[in-house]
């Protein structure tokens, strides 16, 4: 499945529905850039989640801001628009997509 691409003006229109996954992410994050590949390979092996990258900027804060975003690469998880759960730092596949089978059965 195709990833999707949030700013603050169409965040609640992207969430909304089944299990979605938010990056926020920063392309001078280091972490961040190791990250990517590896969340748009699960996104490949999983479409009926909803994959969503939000890059974390100037003009696009007032996202991060309201989900108390200070450090990333933060994702978080919503079901049906609501926060369910949110992780910071680098994960691999493997954990990424274990978290994912978690937040299916809940």
């Amino acid at each position: 499945m195709a990833i999707k691409h949030a700013t603050d003006e169409n965040f609640s229109e992207v969430i909304g529905g089944a299990l979605t996954l938010v990056d926020f992410w920063a392309p001078w994050c280091g972490p961040c850039r190791m990250f990517g590949p590896i969340f748009e390979a699960t996104s490949e092996t999983m479409p009926d989640v909803n994959f969503v990258k939000f890059e974390v900027n100037e003009t696009s804060n007032k996202t991060p801001a309201r989900f108390g975003i200070r450090g990333i690469p933060s994702v978080l998880a919503f079901k049906n628009g609501e926060l369910v759960e949110a992780r910071s730092g680098l994960m691999d596949q493997d954990t990424l997509t274990d978290w994912i089978m978690e937040l299916k059965g809940s």
